[in-house]
């Protein structure tokens, strides 16, 4: 009896003690369980600019927040190129999607206001519309629709290149193909310009370059220059016709079922990821100017004069849209930018 009443302590402590060393690898495999996967979609590559602040912002979220949310950053439209990846963000299939203005659109028709070519001079006029009053109201029109946006990227003026000639006027782009997104701003804009705009997904366009199947596209530089545009492009014009911005979205009823501390932790991470992401792209289009033209591509910088003609010759644009996008709203954003001239 004394040899079973020994046998059963004994079982007993080496239960406990196994006991006190699964506890903590229990909890740690609950823990990692019970993270929230929050995949981020993106169409660039790893090395431009938002990408990267898409890992600041996994890494600052994750410190903060341990074993609570897997933030997961995917590049090359690995989820789906913009429009698709919007579309599941807005429908809950997918977390969050790092996109241009365009594939929102059809939803708020003010965001079209992005693309009316030279309604931005300058980066401090973008800026002033993005972290004031107007940039909040914009951002507020998408809740309705299912979107939460917890802060503006950049993705910056667009640049054009092409493979036939130098540009510096609207006559010399007559009868050059130039690939576009399909965004019927952007393609009255080209046609005012005199050139043939052609859409075309954004993963066809090195190789129709390549094939000749067209002659040019426009992107800003950072773009132009990581997707190895260059190989296939003598000429680059610093045109500056439009400004893009990005836009960090997430489903809104995602954001709004988590605890309103975490809530802060996300849009502190976005704010913080912004502000990195326009300080590096800002650097990386001085920088990567330079590396074209080393790259031997023939970059051309417009004058003032050569600018006006520009303006002047999609002047059509602004008379067919800003009634759509709404007068008074036009009026509203471009005082905001003007003051910050």
């Amino acid at each position: 009896m004394k040899e079973r009443g020994r046998m059963k302590r004994n079982m007993v402590v080496v239960l406990l003690a196994l006991a006190v060393i699964a506890a903590p690898l229990f909890a740690a495999g609950q823990a990692e369980a019970a993270a929230k996967i929050i995949k981020i979609s993106n169409g660039l590559n790893e090395k431009h600019p938002v990408l990267l602040a898409q890992y600041e912002f996994e890494k600052y979220i994750e410190s903060r927040l341990p074993g609570k949310y897997d933030i997961q950053v995917y590049a090359n439209a690995q989820l789906g190129d913009d429009v698709r990846a919007t579309e599941g963000v807005r429908m809950g299939t997918l977390e969050m999607v790092t996109t241009t203005a365009s594939p929102i659109t059809g939803l708020v028709q003010e965001f079209n206001i992005f693309d009316l070519p030279f309604i931005f001079s300058n980066e401090k006029e973008a800026d002033a519309i993005f972290d004031g009053p107007v940039g909040a109201k914009l951002l507020a029109l998408l809740e309705p629709k299912g979107l939460k946006c917890l802060a503006y990227m950049e993705n910056g003026f667009r640049q054009l290149t092409n493979s036939v000639r130098e540009v510096k006027t609207p006559e010399d782009l007559k009868k050059l193909k130039i690939r576009t997104m399909q965004n019927p701003i952007h393609l009255a804009a080209w046609k005012a310009l005199g050139a043939n705009p052609t859409p075309m997904p954004f993963s066809e366009v090195f190789t129709a370059m390549q094939q000749k199947t067209i002659d040019g596209q426009e992107n800003p530089i950072p773009t132009i220059y990581l997707q190895k545009f260059y190989e296939v492009q003598k000429y680059t014009t610093l045109s500056g016709h439009i400004y893009s911005p990005f836009l960090m979205l997430i489903n809104k009823k995602l954001f709004d079922s988590f605890p309103p501390g975490d809530q802060k932790v996300f849009l502190d991470a976005a704010v913080m990821a912004s502000k990195f992401e326009r300080q590096v792209n800002r650097k990386m289009n001085k920088d990567l100017v330079t590396e074209l033209r080393k790259a031997g591509n023939i970059v051309t910088e417009l004058t003032p004069e050569q600018v006006a003609q520009f303006r002047a010759a999609v002047k059509p644009v602004y008379d067919e849209w800003v009634p759509k996008i709404g007068p008074a709203f036009v009026a509203e954003f471009q005082k905001a930018a003007a003051a910050a001239k």
